[in-house]
């Protein structure tokens, strides 16, 4: 395996650069990014229509990333709003909505602050894909969920899905391959190295992306610390910032492929 002189290592220090420096690459995070834009929208919808009481809800992603969830319940006809903390993040999102002749509004919000960023409230509210992990104390993710309920309409809907921490936390795996593929014209490679702490319920996350579009391979690695957050902790936490019928979807019922919480403001 030959390196590029043009090697990239790069160190997350925060959330918003993570996913700076993440932006451009994301999709490769997906063995088919298109289906797996699809597969989720599938199951949020059926999950959105099942649970919230709205007859045409109005949703917003609030972390959105490259706009994977937002794209897919746009294309399902929902009207949707997106916001996430990475400016890049958001610029790649509304690129990608673009370009599929998508009308969804974005805008550069931390998930803490989204009743200064949003002047109307919402059916639903979404935060998928592990976000509300990045939030590393109970101060934080208190904040977060308080400014969610704050956004949402009487009785609205949030969902948010995140990783199965109750099994890691028992297993604490080293390392995740996600993606050993690519396609013709480019070879890709993601994996994870997990270094959990020793002191708290963290780990700090190693993602390398490599990619080879001709003979030599580049690599980025950037990394986030994210907080393993108990299914019982997050119930408590979204009790605590008032929500109420605090509900479980683990993947063999809902077909996601994280487990799902679904709670009412």
């Amino acid at each position: 395996m030959v390196f590029s002189q043009e090697e990239i290592i790069k160190v997350s220090e925060s959330v918003e650069r993570f996913y700076d420096d993440l932006a451009a690459d994301y999709h490769h995070v997906y063995a088919d990014w298109e289906s797996g834009i699809e597969r989720q929208a599938s199951v949020l919808d059926q999950l959105i229509q099942c649970e919230s009481s709205a007859s045409v809800p109005v949703v917003l992603d609030c972390s959105c990333g490259i706009g994977t969830q937002a794209i897919g319940l746009a294309q399902r006809g929902y009207e949707v709003f997106a916001s996430d903390l990475s400016a890049k993040a958001v610029t790649r999102a509304e690129a990608e909505a673009a370009k599929r002749g998508l009308n969804v509004r974005f805008a550069v919000a931390d998930i803490r602050e989204l009743e200064c960023v949003f002047d109307r409230q919402f059916d639903v509210v979404i935060s998928c894909d592990n976000s509300l992990p990045h939030l590393l104390t109970d101060e934080d993710l208190t904040l977060a969920l308080r400014n969610i309920r704050r956004v949402l309409t009487d009785k609205g809907l949030f969902v948010a899905s995140i990783r199965d921490y109750d099994r890691l936390l028992a297993e604490k795996p080293s390392y995740i391959v996600m993606n050993p593929g690519g396609t013709h014209e480019e070879e890709v490679i993601v994996f994870q190295i997990w270094d959990w702490s020793k002191e708290a319920d963290t780990y700090l996350l190693r993602l390398f992306v490599m990619n080879r579009a001709s003979r030599e391979w580049r690599v980025k690695e950037i990394r986030p610390r994210y907080r393993a957050i108990r299914r019982n902790e997050l119930t408590a936490a979204l009790e605590s910032a008032g929500f109420a019928r605090v509900a479980w979807h683990g993947p063999e019922q809902s077909g996601y492929f994280q487990p799902i919480v679904t709670a009412r403001a």
